[in-house]
């Protein structure tokens, strides 16, 4: 009895003195850089929230509101200090840190206000500066905590990251100076300001010492030491004997591979080779799953879960890395347990699948009652419908999809998306909705899907170069493409008790149909779930490598829309699909050439399954400037000139003759003959091709 009063008494002494400890500057740099630290649900505990520039008519589901996108230059209030006008964008009681900072600018001389920070009730501001000089300059720290992506983008056009935390004991208030902002929104012009400050909030009674000059000067080893290990990534396992499981085969289709590790540790990192010339399926249909001490907790395919989607795209993150060249893909997630895990590889795709060696590293682990199980799932929105064109007070057909779910204790960790956008149209205006606990409105709202990832303005720039936030491609943010985003969290992990949701907005400027595949990362309590089941049907689901994977060009019951066809070229300008409603074109939509001159040609492709003679009907449309053309199927001209002028916008049947179509792949051209007599443009549309009478 008595050696069981003193173990208890010895575990109250080691709880109390853990709650006790002092939060600063120095103790928030380790704990960024500690990769057990993760791992452990927090002591001291916090609650992260968020301030940001959302629309504030953004107010509970069940209207279009609730998808307001004025998500800009909005703030708490206004606030008169020492005669200066400053627009409040964070007023938090402590003790807390903030521990994430972004922001981008539009608008003249936009993000060279002053950015004020205050603390503790103390109105002389501790930090005093541009906010770009704050955020991604070198007033308080250098790069990486300090620095704007990518740079590949116009500094203006970046998104502004300061992960330096800065601590406080009382109260931090956060204020923007400028003469720039002339309203709410933005609506009326000025600067366009944009913000999201993560931020936490400890227990009352955690004693935290407040940021000051003083006390970066007291830590700056220690800093100096941060910024390196997030510079170099600080893996962590040189002096580790790396375990090699037997995995180097060749997985048939529906087969799997597992291994099985024994003892209580923590698998530091793991590291998958294969081909670097992999087919994109592959990476797709193969499925990651570990199961630590019985519960299965990763369900998740091979590229997603370290960071790359279907196709290998170089990152280098803190938590993973994606060597094209040489076909590695590595995670330094610290995975602990207490007995066993065991790690499969599954073929759920057509194919055999070559697996080159898979390489652990593991260290013992301590489990305590704070030891969590790592976790990563995935799911496809495939063929997803994006709503119609969209308006900034929300109409058009926005909607909240599920990135992840929770019930039980345990920490969010990062998610990223993989997705192949059939628009020539930003897909990301959509806002994260995080809700901890139960809450009923969300305590991270945001402004935007590239704004979550670190980036800004839609940029289809790389970057591989920050430790916690990536885009491995972009080539889906303007164009139909491949686009892969990542945000991995350290000191801005989200913990909660009971539960989280994670929704984000899908909010595509147009109507579209596209495949869009989260994957997030977290830890949880044993026995805690995510209710984010295997997505066995989007695994075997064709991967999409072009637009007309998804949108089929191939003529249907004598009809094709003039958006399904594929962009063959033009000698000039540029194509997209429009998609404006109260033109009243078939489905909203037409394929629209602009910017060709007298004697430019634009190739559009379509499909046939037979090689067949018929009536071809073209929609077009005609409006003010609108030129005139003449037109060619398979290199052969049409009789006749097509003057497309009108005074008003309006579409037409113009019968095309009775034409040949070969079986498979067909071409029409159109070249433009005159400009229109108003405007003196050549521009062009098809709404839709009919056959037959």
């Amino acid at each position: 009895m008595q050696k069981t009063i003193f173990w208890l008494m010895l575990a109250l002494v080691a709880l109390s003195s853990c709650t006790h400890r002092t939060v600063t500057l120095e103790s928030l740099l380790k704990e960024m850089t500690d990769r057990d630290a993760i791992a452990r649900y927090p002591a001291p505990e916090y609650r992260l929230k968020q301030f940001s520039s959302y629309d504030r008519a953004t107010i509970a589901p069940g209207d279009h509101t609730w998808f307001a996108n004025w998500d800009r230059s909005m703030f708490i209030r206004t606030d008169t200090i020492s005669g200066r006008k400053e627009y409040v964008m964070m007023d938090a009681e402590g003790p807390g840190a903030i521990v994430r900072f972004w922001m981008t600018f539009a608008g003249e001389n936009s993000g060279r206000g002053i950015l004020r920070i205050y603390f503790d009730g103390d109105m002389v501001p501790a930090i005093e500066g541009t906010a770009f000089d704050v955020l991604s300059g070198t007033l308080l720290t250098g790069a990486p905590l300090a620095t704007s992506v990518s740079d590949s983008t116009e500094y203006e056009h970046r998104g502004h990251n300061l992960y330096l935390p800065l601590p406080y004991a009382r109260r931090c208030l956060v204020t923007y100076q400028s003469q720039n902002i002339k309203d709410p929104g933005a609506k009326t012009g000025g600067e366009a300001a944009y913000y999201n400050i993560n931020y936490r909030t400890y227990p009352s009674g955690t004693k935290v010492t407040t940021w000051s000059p003083g006390e970066m000067y007291r830590c700056r080893t220690t800093l100096d030491q941060v910024q390196d290990f997030l510079a170099t990534r600080g893996r962590g396992v040189t002096d580790l004997k790396p375990d090699s499981l037997k995995f180097d085969a060749i997985l048939a289709p529906g087969t799997l591979r597992s291994d099985t590790l024994e003892g209580r540790k923590a698998i530091r990192m793991i590291r998958v080779e294969v081909d670097p010339a992999i087919d994109p399926q592959a990476l797709r249909s193969t499925v990651l799953k570990i199961a630590f001490d019985g519960e299965t907790t990763v369900w998740c395919p091979l590229g997603d879960f370290f960071g790359t989607g279907y196709q290998l795209r170089h990152s280098n993150t803190w938590y993973t890395s994606t060597d094209p060249g040489r076909g590695i893909l590595t995670a330094w997630w610290v995975m602990p347990f207490r007995e066993r895990a065991v790690i499969t590889l599954e073929n759920f795709g057509k194919e055999p699948v070559e697996i080159g060696e898979v390489t652990l590293y593991t260290t013992p682990w301590k489990w305590d009652r704070r030891s969590m199980h790592f976790g990563s799932s995935w799911h496809q929105f495939t063929r997803l419908q994006t709503g119609n064109a969209k308006e900034n007070d929300g109409r058009g057909g926005a909607f909240d999809i599920n990135y992840a779910s929770f019930s039980g204790k345990g920490v969010y960790a990062g998610d990223g998306v993989a997705l192949f956008n059939t628009m020539y149209g930003w897909w990301g205006e959509g806002d994260e909705k995080v809700f901890v606990d139960g809450e009923t409105f969300p305590s991270h709202i945001g402004t935007g899907t590239e704004d979550y990832y670190g980036y800004a303005w839609c940029r289809p720039e790389k970057f591989a170069n920050h430790a916690f936030i990536a885009q491995p491609d972009g080539s889906g943010n303007f164009w139909p493409g491949y686009t892969v985003n990542l945000r991995q969290r350290s000191l801005d992990a989200i913990p909660f008790g009971s539960s989280l949701r994670f929704d984000m907005e899908m909010w595509h400027w147009n109507k579209a149909t596209i495949h869009h595949a989260p994957v997030t990362w977290y830890y949880l309590m044993p026995g805690g779930k995510s209710h984010i089941l295997p997505d066995t049907a989007g695994v075997r689901e064709p991967v999409a490598l072009r637009r007309s994977d998804i949108i089929s060009p191939w003529i249907r019951n004598g009809r094709l829309e003039g958006e399904n066809m594929v962009f063959g070229g033009a000698s000039r300008g540029n194509i997209e699909f429009q998609n404006i409603p109260r033109f009243h074109w078939s489905e909203d939509m037409q394929v629209f050439w602009q910017g060709g001159k007298t004697g430019d040609h634009l190739d559009l492709l379509f499909y046939s399954a037979d090689s067949v003679i018929t009536q071809v009907t073209a929609a077009f449309t005609h409006a003010p400037d609108y030129g005139t053309f003449r037109v060619e199927l398979n290199g052969k001209p049409l009789p006749g000139v097509f003057n497309l002028f009108h005074e008003t916008v309006t579409t037409r049947e113009v019968p095309l003759g009775t034409l040949p179509l070969r079986k498979g792949r067909n071409q029409l051209r159109a070249i433009i003959t005159g400009t229109s007599g108003n405007e003196g443009k050549a521009f062009f549309g098809i709404d839709y091709l009919k056959l037959g009478e």
